[in-house]
């Protein structure tokens, strides 16, 4: 499956903007890793995309729908276990890397696109010291566990700051080829 495609699937999921753009940042997000870890740029980045492509019709089954969805799409058992992996109580373990990257940066591209959106300069020269100091403040983003934030950083054997850098790197990244299309991670 190419990325079009995908988008298309996803898109005949997911029909809140709120969502597609998470979906797209933890995309930006699983591209950078495969880069910084040499691993397959598409098929890391096509998880980030179809992650939660079961989230907005099944919320309280999520993400254990998501293999019905995905049901005749072409894509391997192990992809779709990859996907499962990132639910809090799928069974799954998060015992590959892709799996455990996946785990990391869900909440964190989110996390770190609301940060952005506090700062003039958005992206722009975004570094850990800021995402480091809105995790002290309680009332930002407060759905967001940040105990797991830094613990699932920690599972992929990465230091916090450099974590933050890859996921900016990915999302400004994105954001560059979004804007180019007319759309935007920040808007």
């Amino acid at each position: 499956m190419n990325r079009e495609e995908a988008l298309t699937l996803l898109k005949e999921h997911v029909k809140t903007d709120r969502l597609l753009r998470h979906s797209l940042a933890v995309e930006a997000a699983m591209t950078a890793y495969a880069r910084r870890f040499g691993e397959d740029e598409n098929r890391w980045g096509l998880l980030g995309l179809l992650h939660d492509i079961d989230f907005e019709k099944y919320p309280q089954e999520h993400p254990d729908n998501a293999p019905k969805l995905l049901e005749g799409s072409g894509l391997e058992d192990e992809f779709v276990k990859s996907i499962l992996s990132h639910g809090i109580e799928s069974g799954v373990p998060r015992d590959t890397r892709e799996r455990q990257c996946l785990h990391a940066v869900d909440e964190m591209a989110s996390f770190i696109v609301a940060v952005a959106l506090m700062r003039p300069t958005r992206l722009e020269g975004l570094k850990a010291k800021s995402v480091k100091k809105k995790m002290k403040d309680k009332a930002f983003a407060k759905a967001v566990n940040r105990e797991e934030l830094i613990a699932s950083a920690e599972a992929l054997e990465v230091e916090f700051a450099e974590h933050v850098d890859i996921v900016v790197s990915g999302l400004i990244e994105q954001e560059a080829r979004l804007q180019s299309e007319g759309y935007s991670l920040l808007d």
